[in-house]
């Protein structure tokens, strides 16, 4: 088919295989005014078909001959001309194919060419039905509760009144009833019971807080109020604004543990009154059908509120008037697979397109969003203050130094002062939290004999032992392998192989000898294995049947529990010595942030830290609740060295199976960056150098660091150096734009 034959326009398609380019298709006229950008569409490619979404429509082509589009895939366009405009420009900073950043813009539930809607069998009573009064008892009781629920579903029918699907076909063989198939949505919080909530009076540090926010529209705002500050009830008020205006709002939190408790404040507030709106939830926990029914919910302007981790950034709410980045330090934030985004900055660059306000909230703010207050980039608006009053829990540092144990096997997992606060909480009837961000009884396998560590055999690490499991496990790869009773070493063989170090399954082990009738629960990734876990634990432990909550950092930052008035960190030390500029800061914000679960009720709260490093400043700052004080220290340092917030940092990391390859590869990446330096004379190139986890999945790792001042730039330049490059087949290249994670 020639262009120009028919009074169809051309859409140029960006195809879901990795082609780095759109392609030109003609549109029929049996799909006039119904193809628009954003559109999910099946075309041919080759002698395939493909789907794709119109990234852009034109009136003509350079091509002299276009294939046209076989089908439109939905009734309307998935995703928003804005959105898809962020995904262009996602692609062009993060170095990646537009259509992997595509993808990441549209859930895979909602990229499927089917469509996703579940269909269920209702009953419903017919309008004017006669030969009621014929019915057997029976049949007139069922028909009786179809006719109170007006439409019900048929299980649920069979359910209710005990009877079988062939006794309620009768009522439809008399023209009582009908039986159709109907779309029922999924809602992942279909079950939960909201009380409705009314908005808080503020204090003035909310108040002046709030007015900025809405006063200035289409500006970033970093909202640092320390932890019980009353965060949450600004971003209620913040959004009711917001709905006022006809605009809606999206909530980014870090961890799904924190959207069961962030959604049911959410839903509570709009659930009824004038401002009343679906609360669209999107997180990894859904399922795919949940997934693609709260999608649909956004897009067809039902739900103008969205709650979720990082891909709920790409929300299609429109208009949008609010996005808030709820404790927007945290690292989770950034995506590790392609494209590698960092849904705090991409919130940013969103809220400026479309003329909404960002918000970025936190007690512990990342050095990059302040150090861009500083700069005048961003508004700083400060709470540091607690709600009513309420102070700041007492923080005190155990030096684990000077902890004896028994016998020659080492300090102790608890110091003595953080058992008696223990027992002294579970008498007075208060709730204890611990945290330590490992995961597992013991973080190694030790031969004293032969001296045998058992490591993974994929990567440069230790296996953990898991008691429960009784297995070595892989926290990287996720290899795994029976706990042995000797030593492995067939030359040794020794029967007095041991386990060292401890997670959160020993700690938990180690609690309940400890108070045998306290109640323990643990609350880590491999505590929960079932969906509703986490709101399981969380609302026992809100209802006081649980006395100790032991977990990892998902227990870390966001939770409100009135009744917790003691927090142990068990090893403060886990993150602080890694190869990595950021140890140390992040230390002191998961410091801070786990020790403001403490005292958030009448009673005054109390943080034992142990440690080994106790007058190291991280830890000394967090235990003065000086973010401040830590921040000039912390830059002094940065600014020396030049590493951000001073400059923008990229990480390519070359892997293969073959080490020698790799390094050779490595050397070539490394030549040609150096060609770089005359267009780019502020460019600092580090390395190449194996990276701090070697041999990771059983691919070894180089890594080369680049910092510069302007990042945008650099990103276009190894954008062409990555697409113009050959390397062994069997070697990879990847570039992070802005890394957190540099193992």
């Amino acid at each position: 088919m020639r262009h120009g034959e028919t009074a169809g326009v051309v859409a140029r398609v960006t195809l879901e295989i990795a082609l780095r380019r759109e392609f030109d298709y003609l549109i029929p006229l049996e799909f006039a005014g119904r193809v628009e950008v954003g559109t999910r569409v099946k075309v041919p490619f080759g002698r395939r078909q493909v789907l794709g979404c119109v990234t852009s429509l034109a009136e003509s082509s350079a091509l002299e001959t276009l294939k046209p589009i076989l089908k439109i895939i939905g009734a309307q366009s998935l995703v928003t001309p804005r959105v898809l405009e962020l995904a262009r420009w996602m692609a062009d900073y993060y170095c990646c194919a537009p259509e992997t950043a595509l993808k990441s813009v549209l859930p895979d539930a909602i990229r499927k060419e089917q469509d996703g809607w579940r269909e269920r069998l209702f009953a419903r009573v017919l309008p004017g039905a006669d030969g009621i009064d014929a019915l057997t008892k029976r049949q007139t009781e069922i028909y009786h509760v179809i006719e109170e629920h007006q439409s019900i579903a048929l299980q649920e029918l069979l359910r209710l009144t005990g009877t079988t699907a062939q006794t309620v076909r009768k009522l439809e063989d008399k023209n009582l009833i009908e039986i159709a198939p109907q779309i029922t949505e999924r809602d992942p919080y279909a079950n939960e019971q909201f009380v409705p909530t009314t908005p808080l009076k503020l204090n003035p540090e909310q108040a002046k807080a709030l007015e900025n926010i809405m006063v200035e529209s289409g500006r970033v705002f970093l909202l640092h109020g320390v932890t019980g500050s009353g965060k949450t009830e600004v971003y209620l008020q913040a959004i009711a604004r917001a709905l006022e205006e006809g605009k809606g709002a999206i909530v980014l939190v870090p961890e799904i543990s924190l959207t069961p408790q962030t959604v049911e404040r959410f839903k509570a507030r709009f659930s009824s009154g004038p401002l009343q709106t679906l609360v669209a939830v999107l997180h990894s926990h859904l399922s795919a059908g949940e997934r693609h029914d709260e999608w649909h919910k956004i897009r067809q302007g039902r739900a103008k509120i969205v709650i979720g981790a990082r891909s709920a950034i790409f929300a299609p709410v429109e208009p949008l008037g609010l996005i808030i980045v709820d404790e927007e330090h945290e690292h989770s934030y950034k995506q590790e697979e392609a494209p590698r985004y960092h849904a705090r900055d991409v919130a940013v660059v969103r809220g400026q397109r479309e003329g909404a306000t960002v918000v970025l909230g936190s007690a512990t703010p990342s050095l990059e969003s302040y150090h861009n207050t500083k700069r005048g980039k961003y508004t700083l608006l400060e709470m540091p203050s607690r709600v009513d009053d309420k102070q700041m829990p007492l923080v005190r540092v155990q030096d684990m130094r000077t902890e004896k144990s028994k016998g020659d096997k080492g300090p102790p997992i608890f110091s003595q002062r953080l058992k008696d606060a223990i027992h002294h909480r579970l008498e007075a009837g208060e709730q204890t939290i611990l945290f330590l961000n490992r995961r597992g009884f013991a973080t190694s396998m030790q031969c004293p004999d032969c001296g045998l560590v058992a490591e993974c055999p994929n990567c440069s690490l230790s296996l953990t032992y898991h008691r429960r499991e009784q297995t070595l496990r892989c926290h990287i790869c996720g290899h795994r392998d029976r706990a042995p009773q000797r030593c492995p070493n067939k030359q040794c063989r020794s029967p007095k192989i041991r386990f060292h170090g401890l997670g959160t399954e020993k700690v938990e082990d180690v609690l309940r000898k400890l108070f045998p009738k306290a109640n323990v629960c643990r609350m880590d990734s491999d505590a929960l294995k079932r969906k509703d876990d986490f709101r399981r634990i969380l609302g026992d432990f809100r209802r006081g049947k649980i006395d100790i909550l032991v977990g990892t950092q998902m227990i870390a930052k966001g939770l409100h529990f009135p009744r917790v008035t003691l927090v142990g960190i068990v090893y403060a030390d886990t993150s602080l010595h890694l190869a990595d500029f950021r140890a140390g800061e992040r230390t002191f914000q998961l410091l801070t942030q786990v020790a403001g679960r403490a005292g958030r009720g009448d009673v005054e709260g109390e943080v034992v830290v142990q440690t080994f490093s106790p007058v190291h400043p991280a830890i000394q700052f967090a235990r003065r609740h000086d973010f401040v004080g830590y921040f000039e220290a912390e830059m002094e340092f940065r600014e020396q060295l030049l590493y951000p917030p001073f400059t923008r940092a990229a990480l390519l990391t070359i892997r293969g199976r073959n080490e020698d390859k790799v390094k050779f590869s490595a050397d070539h990446i490394k030549r040609e960056l150096e060609k770089l330096i005359p267009k780019l004379p502020d460019l600092v190139i580090a390395g190449p150098a194996p990276a701090p986890l070697l041999r990771a999945e059983n691919f070894y790792r180089h890594q080369i660091m680049l910092r510069l001042g302007q990042m945008s730039t650099l990103s276009r330049h190894l954008a062409l150096i990555d697409a113009q490059l050959t390397l062994p087949d069997d070697v990879t290249l990847t570039i992070d734009i802005d890394p957190v994670n540099l193992s």
